[in-house]
């Protein structure tokens, strides 16, 4: 008799070509509109882009909302219309709330647009808590080594939010969330405690199972609520851990998100108008919104 199967779905993501790497979208789709507080989850590369190629996003808008930029390979310049100029580089982790609204652009630095670089990484939106969706914007970069990291049984585990076997990240958290980064050795394997009311992994890179079930490279394996399972890899694999507090639903709507669809209608009339405020440094290229944006998702 074959074990029950851990998992309550599996997301094969959307994959877009961005002109020399891909992003694989897995949340929003019609399989998964949110795990704990995580309203959308991209995944992109891994990837080489040659001297003279670049990473540009445009400034753009958000609202009700934090994105998380977490990366395994490359360097992405963050701008936002704080004032703030980051870089982000492997295994820190940027942070920003939208909350009432903010502009921001993530480009190429640089030095690796002159020599080519690797680019691996990934990208997540985190809803806010209905009494925090029209909080004052921030931003905070945590470094790779102020995060913490447990090695036990052949795993390395980088908590990038949240507590995880009793380590807990200095990252703001507006809900209860947990989000790790698990690299397996050959023969590695570590315990998912069902604690958090929802979760989900992605195995992105080598190979990994959970009770024995393989993981799908790319794919959102989404947890059966308060179910414990195992993690194990044969020959080495790398797996993001991710889920949280169960939170009512969430409009989302291009970049905006929200539990109330004319507060994404107002923010769509903002942009349009130009009542956003505008990223220093990045003044002088916008992106329009959209008549039919590939981010859509509804209760």
């Amino acid at each position: 008799m074959t074990q029950e199967t851990p998992f309550t779905t599996t997301v094969v993501p959307v994959s877009h070509d961005l002109g020399g790497f891909a992003v694989r979208r897995a949340v929003p789709s019609a399989q998964c509109r949110m795990v704990g507080p995580f309203v959308f989850v991209d995944e992109f590369g891994p990837a080489r882009l040659d001297a003279g190629s670049a990473m540009d996003v445009r400034p753009h808008p958000h609202i009700g909302l934090a994105t998380v930029t977490y990366l395994v390979e490359g360097a992405i310049d963050h701008r936002d219309s704080l004032g703030t100029f980051a870089t982000i580089r492997p295994g820190a982790v940027n942070l920003m709330t939208a909350g009432s609204g903010i502009v921001h652009s993530e480009r190429t630095p640089q030095r690796e647009r002159e020599t080519g670089f690797d680019l691996f990484g990934m990208q997540t939106w985190l809803a806010l808590p209905e009494r925090l969706e029209e909080t004052d914007p921030a931003f905070e970069s945590v470094a790779a080594q102020d995060l913490p990291v447990l090695t036990d049984n052949g795993a390395e585990a980088r908590v990038i939010m949240g507590t995880l076997w009793g380590k807990t990240a200095p990252t703001t958290c507006h809900a209860e969330t947990i989000y790790a980064d698990v690299a397996l050795a050959a023969g590695g394997s570590v315990p998912m405690d069902a604690d958090a009311d929802e979760r989900a992994v992605m195995l992105i890179a080598g190979e990994a199972s959970a009770d024995g079930e393989p993981l799908e490279l790319y794919a959102l394996h989404v947890l059966k609520p308060g179910r414990a399972a195992t993690l194990t890899s044969a020959n080495g694999g790398r797996v993001m851990l991710l889920g949280g507090e169960t939170m009512g639903p969430r409009r989302v709507w291009w970049n905006f998100v929200s539990s109330r669809m004319e507060r994404i209608e107002q923010a769509k009339e903002d942009w349009r108008e130009g009542r956003f405020p505008v990223v220093p440094g990045d003044e002088e290229e916008f992106i329009p919104i959209p008549e039919k944006p590939k981010t859509v998702s509804y209760p």
